[in-house]
């Protein structure tokens, strides 16, 4: 059978444009994929995203994006993609082997912050771990926390931590920042924000406490560690677009970002007609959840209006 629209990915860009694509009789299946759900599977307390004032859980948001889609008509199926066919009709080839072919297609299959791969790390994330400053930064109001990386993304989430934090502290593993010269300046005026040169986060403490309260640095050049007392641990090492799938298929930027907007009538396409991609796999700049709801619902008009077009045709 021929399907519709195939969405890739399950988080709030691919459920969102499940939503619209089902009220638009579209009859979407969603492919939930290894991370199902995305990052809000592993966030706490969401307290930016319009409509709850007193804030959710990020899996209870997920759930409820789920049921709505699946109230109108989505069919959403557990499994992982591991091919992809971005020549007419659109063809997903599953883990177990099942070929499903469509007429347009979304990819939602988001993007994945760095880490830096330390078991405590992994067990803290959402007890005082965490990759977003924007999401979180507001639960640290008045506690120290501790900010690793060097780039742009570092510089700008310190500074925007400070607005709640009483202390910041930067840790980078060289002696210079990455950063624009720009965010530097501002970084150095800042009061209460400081900089630790050539050192690595080498644990974080408090798995027994579930509950980040503080980090073991190490000294890069004399090798010493010693122990920074701190409330929380933000990462900001960049973000890997979930992309291997495509490449090759459709035009990606030089990080792996899908390119769309090529097209000013359906601005969610991609290089390829009737492929479209929304939510963080082709936003390297807002990484929110609503801003990848938004696209998501840009994406399903996008898609209907993509296949509006072909019916015209035939």
């Amino acid at each position: 059978m021929l399907r519709e629209v195939i969405i890739i990915g399950s988080g709030p860009a691919g459920l969102t444009a499940a939503l619209y694509a089902a009220r638009a009789d579209l009859k979407p299946l969603v492919i939930e994929g290894l991370e199902s759900g995305g990052q809000l599977m592993t966030t706490t307390d969401v307290e930016n995203f319009p409509g709850f004032p007193d804030g959710l859980i990020g899996p209870r948001l997920i759930e409820n994006m789920r049921r709505q889609a699946v109230k109108f008509g989505a069919e959403i199926m557990g499994g992982n993609v591991i091919k992809v066919d971005c020549k007419t009709p659109f063809q997903v080839t599953l883990e177990e082997g099942e070929e499903i072919q469509c007429k347009a297609m979304i990819l939602s299959t988001g993007a994945s912050a760095n880490y830096l791969g330390l078991e405590s790390e992994q067990k803290l994330i959402g007890h005082g771990v965490s990759a977003c400053a924007t999401c979180d930064a507001y639960f640290f109001r008045d506690q120290k926390v501790v900010v690793v990386g060097g780039g742009d993304s570092a510089i700008e989430e310190a500074i925007f931590l400070k607005r709640f934090a009483r202390e910041v502290k930067v840790v980078h593993r060289r002696d210079r920042l990455r950063a624009s010269k720009i965010l530097q300046s501002r970084l150095f005026k800042a009061d209460g924000i400081s900089v630790v040169w050539n050192h690595v986060i080498e644990e974080v403490l408090g798995v027994e406490d579930k509950k980040v309260n503080g980090v073991i640095l190490k000294d890069v050049t004399s090798g010493d560690r010693h122990e920074e007392p701190c409330d929380g641990f933000f990462l900001a090492i960049g973000h890997t677009p979930n992309t291997q799938l495509f490449k090759g298929q459709i035009d990606l930027d030089a990080n792996g970002f899908v390119i769309t907007q090529k097209n000013p009538h359906r601005e969610t396409e991609t290089s390829v007609a009737g492929v479209f991609a929304c939510g963080n796999v082709q936003d390297p700049l807002y990484k929110q959840a609503i801003t990848a709801a938004g696209s998501g619902c840009m994406a399903a008009l996008d898609a209907e209006r993509y296949i509006e077009s072909l019916n015209m045709i035939d």
